[in-house]
């Protein structure tokens, strides 16, 4: 599976960056594809071009905020969960988007 996704907080720190962190160790640890890109406070950083986001299977959106270029995700199958989620809960996100995969 290729997974790509978007991090952001309303502070753009620590959240932001703990969330990439957690949903691509998961991921690493399951042999899948992964590349997060955050939108923090300092701006874009790991910025997802659009040949990954259209061979990604599925978007995982870990915000609480508004996230630029998100046109870019209109035509696919798109996981939007609670930026906390993905640090406290990153092994049920990612089962979660298995399923809807499948």
């Amino acid at each position: 599976m290729k997974v790509v996704g978007v991090t952001a907080c309303p502070t753009g720190v620590a959240h932001t960056y703990m969330a990439q962190e957690a949903l691509e160790r998961e991921c690493r640890k399951r042999g899948y594809d992964v590349k997060i890109e955050t939108q923090g406070s300092i701006g874009i950083e790991n910025e997802l071009s659009q040949e990954e986001v259209d061979e990604a299977d599925i978007v995982i959106m870990a915000v609480a905020v508004f996230v630029e270029g998100e046109e870019r995700f209109e035509d696919k199958l798109i996981l939007e969960i609670d930026v906390n989620d993905a640090i406290s809960k990153t092994a049920e996100v990612i089962d979660k988007a298995e399923k809807l995969v499948g």
